[in-house]
């Protein structure tokens, strides 16, 4: 037997770290394929023959925009809540907070005692989220000895 053509293939390899490299090899087999990172524009407008032919609406044109990116808050003051007046505090709930709240002694033929309280003040310094969600507002026609309106 004589020595084979395939015999010295180390020969004809190349090293590891130029392998890959396409300046050697003239081969860009390696190089990958990086996707792009926001999907084609596959609902863009005049992709099919009709749209092609036609002009996009301005609502449709409108609806594609993107916001500004600004460093400015639009918001409307105090409390900077964008669908709200901007106010802290509601003008049809009032500011007082209720704290414990006990109820009059109950008439039971009167049913508007029924919604009839006291506040004897904050239970421990700790509410619950259902206390600390209830105010107060003065009402000038409950005479029984200062009652509050929910």
């Amino acid at each position: 037997m004589g020595i084979s053509e395939f015999d010295d293939v180390g020969a004809h390899l190349l090293e590891p770290e130029e392998s890959v490299d396409s300046e050697q090899t003239g081969i860009d087999l390696d190089e990958g394929y990086s996707p792009p990172e926001r999907p084609q524009e596959l609902r863009a407008w005049g992709l099919t023959a009709r749209e092609a032919r036609t002009h996009e609406s301005l609502a449709r044109r409108l609806a594609r925009e993107l916001p500004d990116v600004t460093d400015q808050w639009d918001g409307d003051g105090i409390g900077d809540s964008a669908d709200g007046d901007g106010e802290p505090i509601d003008d049809q709930v009032g500011g007082m907070r209720a704290g414990r709240l006990v109820a009059f002694d109950v008439d039971p033929t009167d049913p508007a005692t029924d919604y009839l309280a006291y506040d004897v003040g904050i239970d421990g310094g700790a509410a619950s989220a259902e206390e600390a969600a209830i105010h107060i507002i003065g009402d000038e026609d409950i005479n029984a000895g200062g009652g509050w309106r929910l």
